[in-house]
């Protein structure tokens, strides 16, 4: 059977800085409203399409999202740059994603009652990162002053939950005794703020989890993890295309498909049935029941893809504490959206109650945790 996992610490990281609905579409509307008038004859013409406005109403109607923090918030409201301004740091500074990955994981640490002695693998498992190597995770993990191994790994919105797959496989296997699972969520650099349909989708924050055996276990509030599964099927309709072959290639490496976009329609109509479907056969191969569960904490991308997956578990609608939302005020973040639902709503779980950690994603991917409060 293997060593039991738990996770025993739960980080997190918020940035300073936040944009609203409002700021945004201010900035857009006039960014939009002054693209039009340059390309007046051009949009007349035919050549060019003019860009649509937008306004908070319809951000919150289409996503939930009220609000969203960010790393840098200069720049991203200039309608003359429209992107964070982020200062250069030299090669032996301490990164800005491991920084962001540092101040989560000392977070985790503290919770877990746990101390850099006690890890010995440190993964950062996020959307993106900002370089290709050395890996951010070993950064982290020599900031840390952690002895092991240390890798990075991408897998969109569902980095998280296949982190803690390779964290729990690794505690059961023996071949761990601690595991750091970080997720640097940095997302606001590859934000296309000139694309009404996707410029409010994003922001920026930074979660962790230690996982350990479940005898080690010494803080507060811990989860045994009882099961773990992951699943992956391609799919074209969420993608970033920027990488380094543009060199090669003579594409501007900043050109709107080198940002995040996606077909937002076709990504709600196939991730709901898929994410629902996959929720419900691992739930069940471990004989729980849907209405066994005390807590869902779903990735955070879409507050009616949430709504309409839970209904289909459920069968009804599920009250605010059972399905806890806090896309209003971070956004999406990426892989981390499921583990800020966990943080800021696990405390009041009494011991034995049952819980989902899930997250979909490009890829597509999908990734689900069933776990038991201890």
């Amino acid at each position: 059977m293997g060593v039991k996992a738990s996770i025993s610490g739960i980080g997190l990281w918020t940035p300073a800085n936040t944009i609203t609905n409002e700021e945004l579409v201010e900035s857009y509307n006039s960014w939009a409203e002054e693209y039009n008038r340059k390309n007046k004859e051009a949009i007349q013409n035919g050549a060019l399409e003019s860009k649509p406005f937008s306004s908070a109403e319809f951000i919150q109607k289409a996503s939930g999202i009220k609000q969203r923090y960010v790393y840098e918030k200069e720049g991203v409201l200039d309608i003359a740059r429209m992107r964070p301004k982020i200062a250069v740091r030299d090669d032996v500074q301490l990164s800005h994603q491991a920084e962001i990955a540092v101040n989560a994981a000392k977070a985790a640490l503290e919770s877990a009652r746990k101390t850099s002695n006690d890890i010995d693998l440190v993964i950062v498992a996020c959307a993106y990162t900002q370089r290709s190597y050395p890996a951010i995770a070993i950064e982290v993990q020599a900031e840390l002053g952690i002895k092991g191994h240390a890798f990075d790994m991408l897998v969109a919105c569902s980095s998280a939950t296949f982190g803690l797959q390779r964290a729990v496989d690794s505690i059961s296997a023996g071949s761990s005794k601690g595991v750091l699972v970080i997720n640097p969520e940095l997302t606001s650099p590859q934000v296309n703020y000139e694309d009404r349909d996707s410029h409010f989708i994003f922001g920026d924050v930074a979660t962790a989890l230690v996982v350990e055996p479940g005898s080690e276990v010494v803080s507060d509030h811990a989860f045994e993890v009882l099961g773990v599964q992951c699943v992956t099927e391609y799919s074209n309709n969420i993608r970033s295309n920027f990488g380094y072959i543009t060199h090669a290639t003579d594409e501007d490496p900043y050109a709107n498909d080198k940002l995040f976009h996606q077909n937002g329609r076709k990504v709600f109509k196939e991730v709901c049935p898929m994410a629902a479907a996959h929720i419900e056969g691992h739930i069940h191969s471990l004989n729980i029941q849907s209405d066994a569960v005390n807590r869902w904490w779903l990735h955070q991308a879409n507050i009616n893809m949430n709504t309409l997956i839970i209904k289909r578990l459920l069968g009804r609608d599920a009250a605010a504490e059972e399905a806890p939302i806090v896309l209003d005020e971070y956004a999406n973040t990426a892989s981390a959206g499921s583990i800020i639902a966990l943080a800021k709503h696990h405390v009041d779980m009494p011991s034995g109650a049952l819980a989902v950690l899930c997250s979909f994603g490009a890829g597509y991917s999908i990734g689900s945790l069933i776990l038991r409060k201890h």
